[in-house]
């Protein structure tokens, strides 16, 4: 059984993944709390408790800027990664807003093909 501290939204977003700077694969959020989120890709070249950047944006608004966290991998699955956002400095507003915006576009859940484009 799984213990959450924070309560899961599913979703499928696109996002960008970055390692030290530079652009390294492309990936669809899962779910998303405010402690972390799961993030579908076939990019494996990453270690546990190794920071990444992650980049997205919200796409039908009028506000067309992208939105960028920082996570560390605490989760390494065939399917993806899980990321937490503990010990990182990240922006809470953009946190929450994408929590809010994955409630308010949550689709009925169907595993996603992890290669699809993420823009």
């Amino acid at each position: 059984m799984e213990h959450r501290l924070s309560k899961r939204i599913q979703g499928k977003l696109g996002l960008l993944v970055y390692k030290r700077g530079m652009p390294v694969a492309t990936g669809q959020i899962r779910d998303a709390s405010k402690r972390g989120l799961f993030i579908a890709t076939d990019y494996t070249d990453v270690q546990l408790n190794q920071t990444l950047e992650l980049e997205f944006r919200f796409p039908h608004k009028q506000e067309k800027q992208f939105r960028r966290l920082t996570a560390h991998v605490v989760r390494k699955s065939p399917n993806g990664l899980g990321v937490d956002f503990e010990g990182v400095d990240n922006d809470s507003f953009t946190v929450s807003a994408l929590i809010q915006w994955l409630t308010k576009h949550h689709r009925p859940m169907i595993y996603f093909p992890v290669r699809q484009q993420a823009y």
